[in-house]
């Protein structure tokens, strides 16, 4: 038997947290101002709940207060904020890159004890004087041992549910916003630009999906130098592959003839902007044309709803009745659009602002809104494919409403001959 050297550590006697100020802040997405806007509405969450502490641990909820989105490889991460504090909870094993990335205060915990993230959110309340009784929580984002477990480290705390009405503060975009929200929808332009320019018989889904997310990350890490670059994809589909909206590029080869879908999806900074469209391989048959040319007039009179003051489900209504008229209500496939901000295939969503036929929401200067509709032929009937148009618009503060997507739709402009 080897005697322990006098030296050696004991894991028992490691550090269960850590401060981990490595190197110095980066410049982050938004300025302070605009974080401390974000906080400050937060508090008044907390202030007409009566919460002593909120602590978010959704990845949405946690960059659009701090800028820093995690991942999570099935670790814990939170932000704990209080009436005069922000600090983010992070895993050892990221070490600085979040004190760097976010704004606020940071405690790093170990994996040298099983409930150490816990420990750590207990910490961050014990530093800032905070002893809490009620406790604001996202349940829409938050699973159910991990509730458990936060409301067994604060035995007696109440859990509130905040994650409405911080989805309802999110739908308001700032100027800040709405300026990486246009660049985004300008990268996802030039992605489609790429993609278009690439088309032609025998290339593989995925060779074009690569082509189109190759050109929008140099623009992404040329716009926003000092971020993340991360998160950016394609949706390129040919063929059957387009029935769905979210299907996934694949080896299929192009063949003249084929249903095409454009989808670019240029994450500027957690913040998710969409550019799609149908295409197709040569001329169109007849029933393709006409399927085509109706989710097309469904879209344009889309763009002339949204506006200041329309309600989200009369705009539904109103476009469903078109689809009727063509016979198409049946092959629609989802809603007509929805918010955008901090959001991806994998986090976000501002439920409240979708067009859909159960949201009463009225839009308001400083909402960002798509307009997508879609409709999917089943295979082997006439026009079989998906089809799909989507444009972003801001609702300005004047009243105006700006279409920033700029990429042409329609016959007239997406028609390859190649």
């Amino acid at each position: 038997m080897t005697d322990t050297p006098a030296n050696a550590t004991n894991v028992s006697e490691l550090e269960r947290l850590k401060t981990l100020h490595n190197g110095t802040k980066q410049q982050l997405t938004f300025s302070d101002a605009e974080f401390e806007r974000r906080l400050s509405g937060l508090r008044k969450i907390m202030a007409a709940k009566e919460l002593d502490a909120v602590i978010l641990t959704s990845y949405h909820g946690i960059k659009y207060y701090s800028d820093f989105l995690y991942t999570t490889f099935g670790r814990n991460y939170a932000l704990v904020v209080t009436a005069d504090s922000s600090t983010t909870i992070t895993a050892n094993i990221d070490a600085g890159m979040p004190w760097r990335t976010s704004y606020g205060d940071n405690i790093v915990y170990t994996d040298w004890k099983r409930d150490n993230f816990y420990f750590g959110l207990q910490e961050a309340l014990k530093r800032n004087g905070v002893k809490a009784a009620r406790i604001g929580v996202e349940d829409d984002a938050l699973p159910l041992m991990t509730r458990q477990a936060i409301a067994a480290t604060f035995d007696g705390a109440t859990l509130v549910d905040v994650s409405q009405d911080a989805m309802r503060q999110r739908m308001i975009k700032s100027a800040e916003e709405i300026e990486v929200i246009k660049h985004g929808a300008r990268i996802g332009d030039l992605g489609g630009e790429a993609i278009k320019a690439a088309i032609r018989e025998g290339i593989t889904e995925y060779e074009v999906a690569l082509i189109g997310t190759e050109a929008m990350v140099h623009e992404i890490a040329k716009t926003f130098p000092h971020r993340e670059v991360r998160d950016t994809w394609v949706w390129f589909q040919s063929g059957i592959n387009t029935d769905g909206a979210h299907n996934w590029a694949t080896t299929r080869k192009l063949q003249r003839g084929d249903i095409l879908s454009l989808n670019c999806f240029p994450m500027t900074s957690g913040y998710y902007t969409a550019l799609e469209r149908t295409l197709f391989l040569g001329e169109p048959d007849a029933r393709s044309l006409q399927v085509w040319n109706a989710n097309v007039e469904v879209h344009k009179r889309g763009l002339e709803l949204i506006k200041p003051g329309a309600v989200c489900k009369d705009i539904a209504a109103e476009l469903n009745e078109i689809f009727i008229g063509h016979g198409l209500l049946p092959n629609r496939t989802f809603g007509y659009g929805h918010s955008f901000g901090v959001l991806s295939h994998y986090y976000g969503r501002e439920a409240g602002l979708e067009l859909r036929e159960d949201i009463d929401t009225v839009l308001e200067p400083g909402m960002v809104v798509s307009m997508e509709p879609m409709v999917t032929i089943a295979d082997g009937e006439p026009g079989a494919g998906g089809y799909r148009e989507h444009d972003i618009l801001v609702i300005g503060e004047d009243g105006g409403v700006e279409n920033i997507t700029k990429f042409g739709f329609g016959p007239e402009n997406n028609i390859i001959d190649a």
